[in-house]
């Protein structure tokens, strides 16, 4: 007995010391997360605005999570609407003399990449000055970094400027081998996200899909790049043809790079154009440290534009980061009861998801627009589902290169049978009725499933046409020449219309606060930011964990398609999905 109690007061002293120090850690986290909060930098005279090689530009709020526990130099995640009122303020900012443009591989979308480059040029209309050094550069940072008055090279770097390529893996053949078959049911041609499982090789309309798409994308980057540098057009192509930015002495030689010198040697050049002396020390600021700096302005709460960010893949449910439909609609109601939101945003970048999902919060949408104007803003995707959504929108204002439409829908089911068979395994179902068995991982679908399952895929799809034809004021007959699942640029998309104009996040606030006749007001962003107090909590999920471990062994990029796989969430229904990204890597 004396035993029993012993070991009952060891477990309670156990327990109580777990709990104190578990308590002592989120007391420490939240002091830590207070102090960081309250503690701006002073920006001191003769400061450079530098964009290092740690920046990650991101959409949403919902994108803003660091691993609280990894090691290490974690990403400094700015929002691409902070950044682009950084560099406004730092316009007029007395004690910022220039910017400095200081990162190899720059983590930013196609469109996020156009509006610095737009904001930056705008700011040495000031007479302030842009410089850019690198070293085994980008294609993405060198096309932020050539808007540079001076661009300059590490004598032993190099320039990846290449242009544009895209490369499908098809997979029919290894299925077959393998005795995987997969039922396939998709409406429009352009469709491809089912392609690579349907045939060997890429058919005529994705070709014509997508080479149509990367060259007006890339018309369009290589224009801007050949003005910045003052490079004629026909020469630059022959450049990037001929790979001669990888050699430094060529970069010089076709104007590429202005100088080829060595980082301190480019740190001496600006403190020479601030006419600092030798020993005088550079003031760089980091733009997270400078748009910490800022002061909120309380001011003006009482009208308020709402920018509601739809970033990522639709889901059902309940989730965080990405667009899950439960949580998605939640803030379209916080919005909807707020009597000081005036104006909406619906800030796009997406390639789609659930179509049941997207339903949902388009009807949701559709409330809210009764209620409130609600202009939508296209980022880098705006396709499938992420374009479904938007047709509760007043005006549509696109990036020209914003991967827009996809109007089309499809499923995809694997099943296994020829696999199992050849390995021994055979599956007999006892039924009910006709179709109880209607989808089995063995056998696959049954012919009344595929009938059923193909009926909804056409009504989805005359559904998403509807929708389509009522916004912009088209026949199901135009909109279904256009749609077919195709993806167009935003240029096109302008063209055809399938948007109103071509314009930058900021351009959808000033039309949505005209539209609300506002002349002062804020700008909020739904949903908020997630607390590192509410995320530790969301990191104890066994779920979160399990992912993150498998995120950061395998890399994000293998992760998604690991996830494609693996998460059921991914498997629901009919969808209305993008097939693939564009990134300028």
């Amino acid at each position: 007995m004396k035993s029993f109690f012993k070991n009952v007061m060891a477990n309670i002293v156990a327990i109580i010391i777990i709990a104190a120090v578990f308590s002592l850690f989120l007391i420490m986290m939240i002091a830590a997360s207070a102090l960081s909060g309250e503690q701006k930098p002073n920006i001191k005279d003769n400061t450079i605005l530098t964009l290092d090689f740690k920046t990650n530009i991101i959409d949403s709020p919902t994108e803003d999570q660091n691993e609280m526990f990894a090691f290490g130099d974690k990403p400094k995640n700015i929002l691409i609407f902070d950044m682009l009122e950084a560099i406004k303020k730092a316009k007029s900012d007395d004690k910022i003399k220039g910017i400095s443009i200081e990162t190899d591989g720059i983590r930013a979308g196609l469109t996020q990449l156009d509006d610095i480059r737009g904001a930056l040029e705008d700011f040495k209309k000031t007479g302030k000055f842009v410089y850019a050094y690198g070293n085994v550069v980008s294609q993405a940072a060198y096309y932020l970094g050539s808007v540079a008055d001076q661009y300059i090279l590490n004598p032993a770097g190099g320039i990846d400027l290449k242009g544009l390529s895209t490369e499908v893996l098809y997979m029919k053949s290894f299925a077959d081998k393998y005795g995987i078959g997969i039922e396939i049911i998709r409406h429009g041609k352009y469709k491809s996200a089912v392609e690579p499982f349907m045939r060997d090789d890429m058919s005529p309309e994705n070709k014509d899909q997508l080479s149509t798409l990367l060259n007006d994308i890339w018309s369009v980057n290589s224009q801007k790049i050949a003005n910045s540098r003052k490079i004629d057009p026909a020469q630059f192509k022959t450049i990037v043809d001929s790979l001669y930015a990888a050699i430094p002495d060529l970069s010089l030689n076709y104007k590429l790079a202005d100088k080829l010198m060595q980082k301190s040697e480019y740190d001496q050049m600006i403190k020479t154009k601030l006419n600092l002396a030798k020993k005088d020390k550079l003031t760089k600021v980091s733009f997270k440290k400078y748009i910490s700096s800022f002061s909120s302005d309380s001011s003006k709460k009482d009208n308020q534009v709402a920018v509601l960010y739809a970033s990522g893949a639709i889901y059902n449910g309940e989730g965080y980061q990405n667009v899950y439909a439960d949580n998605f609609i939640k803030e379209i109601k916080k919005i909807a009861d707020n009597d000081k939101v005036k104006a909406v945003v619906l800030r796009v970048n997406s390639p789609g998801g659930s179509a049941n999902a997207s339903d949902e919060i388009l009807f949701e949408l559709q409330q809210l627009k009764k209620k409130k104007p609600i202009i939508v803003s296209f980022g880098d995707y705006a396709a499938s589902g992420g374009y479904y959504i938007a047709m509760a929108a007043d005006k549509i204002y696109s990036e020209p290169n914003t991967l827009t439409g996809s109007i089309g829908v499809f499923g995809m089911i694997p099943y296994f049978k020829e696999a199992a068979n050849k390995n021994g395994l055979t599956s007999h179902p006892v039924t009910t009725n006709a179709n109880s068995n209607m989808y089995s991982v063995v056998n696959g679908v049954t012919p009344g499933g595929v009938a059923i399952l193909t009926k909804s895929v056409e009504k989805t799809y005359k559904r998403f046409v509807h929708f389509v034809t009522e916004n912009r004021k088209k026949s199901f007959a135009q909109i279904d020449e256009i749609g077919g699942g195709r993806v167009w640029s935003g240029t096109r998309a302008k063209e055809i219309g399938l948007v109103d104009e071509l314009g930058t996040l900021q351009d959808a606030i000033n039309f949505a606060a005209q539209k609300a006749k506002l002349k002062d007001y804020s700008v909020t962003a739904y949903p908020k930011k997630m607390s590192q107090f509410e995320q530790l909590f969301k990191n104890l999920d066994e779920d979160e964990i399990s992912a993150r471990l498998i995120k950061n062994k395998i890399g994000t990029e293998n992760y998604k398609l690991f996830e494609q796989i693996t998460n059921p969430k991914l498997q629901q229904g009919v969808m209305m999905k993008m097939p693939f990204e564009i990134k300028i890597d």
